[in-house]
């Protein structure tokens, strides 16, 4: 628990960190008042405000944690090397339309939304995450220009599924997507066997 006392500890500066980064998940934005946050967090905003330094800094710690979660759910070592693509685009498909992953969704599409206003940090915040998927794609897609395509169709479905909140026709075009791709695989691999017997 954090103590209203002059000092906090790195640990307690921490899990106050954490909980701002709950309540913005929490709402889907970062547009909280910061009377607002300081009642979910349970701190008093003159508090919050104090052991952080002001709003801008509360906004880049959480933004911090947030890639750093992100950055460790995404991880290319978290899927199993030798599937074909459509297994990992069903477990990160799986992942992203998880309800609980809602609110998370919804802050990274906030932050998109600022990064397209022009926010140095938000631009930096996207760019990062589409570096990450983009290294975890390129393990099991054959170039980067298919990973841009299956970047951009992911991005499409998702906010299709924040619009109407039904994953299924996402899934669906994600499955199709797949098999298109898998197909040129498979029949590469059969053309190569017939070269070398």
């Amino acid at each position: 628990m954090v103590h209203r006392g002059d000092q906090v500890s790195n640990s307690e500066n921490t899990e106050l960190a954490e909980r701002c980064l709950g309540a913005f998940v929490q709402f889907g934005t970062l547009d909280l008042s910061l009377d607002q946050l300081a009642k979910e967090v349970g701190i008093s905003k003159r508090m919050l405000v104090h052991y952080f330094g002001g709003r801008d800094a509360i906004e880049e710690r959480a933004m911090t944690l947030l890639e750093n979660i992100l950055r460790a759910q995404f991880a290319p070592e978290n899927f199993p090397a030798g599937v074909g693509i459509q297994v990992v685009i069903h477990a990160l498909w799986d992942r992203t339309t998880n309800p609980q992953s809602k609110g998370v969704l919804l802050l990274v599409m906030d932050l998109s939304r600022r990064a397209w206003n022009g926010s140095p940090r938000a631009t930096s915040f996207y760019q990062e995450q589409q570096r990450l998927w983009a290294e975890l794609l390129l393990r099991y897609l054959p170039d980067k220009n298919t990973v841009e395509d299956v970047l951009q169709s992911f991005q499409g479905a998702v906010l299709a599924y924040l619009i109407t909140g039904d994953p299924e026709p996402g899934r669906r075009m994600l499955n199709r997507l797949c098999a298109k791709l898998e197909t040129p695989r498979k029949s590469s691999k059969k053309k190569k066997r017939r070269r070398t017997s």
